[in-house]
């Protein structure tokens, strides 16, 4: 037997198995902050994500926040490769409404062996602590892929790595009815008030991505009419202002 040969065998009782994969879900609502901490995850590999999971408004089949028909966020799903889940909310649900079905939710993924839940967040503490503390009632953890991040850097990457968005919904606190329908780019980042987060951290804006590298292929869409709508308080976001909203057609 030559040296090579020696070398080279590889005994089968010695071969090690492959590890597993962490299961998870991941919190998707169309955006850049998902799209960019999607990507993140995807490129890590440490966790399958069993769906991406959406709140969704039943009153416009829309994304809860953005605006966003359904038929775009089925076929961003589509063309990431990975299920879509969907939390159903009315309009203006109650906090106890909202934590009731995001436990329900969860013990059906618990069931499902689905130990960790996958955010887009970046640095709002309060927010991080209250999506920590509903998870541990279900028995998951959260995940925050870019936690802590510089939002100047993350912004610039996004772009970078070929990524684009669209503005859909616009606060009017921060921003001008002009800036729905912006494309992310240098020139979007170059216009934002300097009390404006780069990344929209704050809930300045919202955005939906339409092409990027975790896309097999862009969506398609046209864009529809600009429309203004404030919400009443007591909503499960207390909002004190008005959004200017993109209708996005697909």
């Amino acid at each position: 037997m030559s040296l090579a040969t020696i070398i080279s065998f590889r005994p089968k009782h010695l071969s090690l198995p492959a590890m597993s994969k962490s299961k998870a879900i991941f919190n998707w609502s169309g955006g850049k902050d998902s799209s960019l901490a999607l990507y993140e995850v995807l490129q890590k590999q440490e966790y399958k994500i069993s769906y991406l999971l959406t709140s969704v408004n039943t009153s416009y089949n829309r994304v809860s926040m953005h605006g966003v028909r359904i038929e775009l966020l089925e076929q961003q799903a589509k063309e990431i490769g990975i299920p879509l889940k969907q939390i159903r909310l009315p309009e203006m649900p109650s906090m106890e409404d909202y934590n009731r079905e995001m436990f329900t939710i969860m013990k059906q993924f618990k069931d499902e062996r689905i130990d960790y839940s996958i955010f887009g967040d970046i640095f709002l503490e309060d927010l991080k602590l209250y999506r920590e503390q509903q998870l541990a009632q279900a028995g998951m953890q959260g995940v925050f892929p870019i936690w802590k991040r510089d939002s100047t850097e993350l912004i610039h990457e996004f772009i970078a790595k070929g990524f684009k968005a669209i503005l859909v919904c616009v606060n009017e606190k921060y921003l001008a009815k002009s800036f729905a329908g912006r494309l992310i780019d240098e020139s979007f980042l170059k216009d934002l008030p300097t009390n404006v987060d780069p990344c929209g951290e704050n809930g300045e804006y919202h955005s939906f991505v339409f092409d990027g590298p975790i896309f097999k292929n862009p969506i398609p869409f046209k864009t529809g009419e600009v429309v203004y709508r404030k919400y009443d308080k007591g909503a499960v976001d207390n909002f004190d202002t008005g959004f200017f909203y993109l209708d996005l057609i697909p």
